[in-house]
This record gives structure tokens, C-alpha cells and sequence, in this order.
């Protein structure tokens, strides 16, 4: 479960990342400049996409956790 909520939460980022300009970022994301700087209107598109990924890992990673136990059957 809390690798589905990382999971969810990873896709807000991702999301954060592709609309948002580097200016419009919360000051804690990494990539955040100030609004006089150069690259104040460059959107993080890699930093997006490495979210999105990490995202799908986690829910890989939950879905695997989420499914039946192995059996072991004797013969």
C-alpha cells in the first residue's frame, strides 16, 4: 500500500514538472530557481520523466507485493 501512495504521489510531481515553468516550482523541488533567473521559464522535462519512472517502478512494485503467495504443492 505505501508503495501505491509513493506511486501516486510520484505522478503529482511528474505532473508538477511537466506544467509548471522552473520559477513556478515549490522552492524544495530540485531544479526551483528564482524568477529573475536565465532559466526561470525552462520547464525540467528529464527531472519529469525520471519522476514518471519511479512512479511506475513503485507501482510495479506494489502490484507484485499485492498478488498470491507461491503454493507449494508435495507430490
Amino acid at each position: 500500500m505505501l508503495a501505491a501512495l509513493a506511486g501516486c504521489l510520484l505522478l503529482v510531481v511528474a505532473a508538477l514538472y511537466f506544467a509548471e515553468p522552473a520559477h513556478s516550482l515549490p522552492s524544495f523541488f530540485p531544479g526551483h530557481v528564482g524568477p529573475g533567473d536565465a532559466e526561470a521559464n525552462h520547464h525540467h522535462v528529464k527531472h519529469g520523466i525520471a519522476a514518471l519512472a519511479v512512479a511506475l517502478a513503485a507501482f510495479a512494485y506494489a502490484w507484485f507485493q499485492s498478488g498470491p503467495s507461491a503454493r507449494h504443492e508435495v507430490v
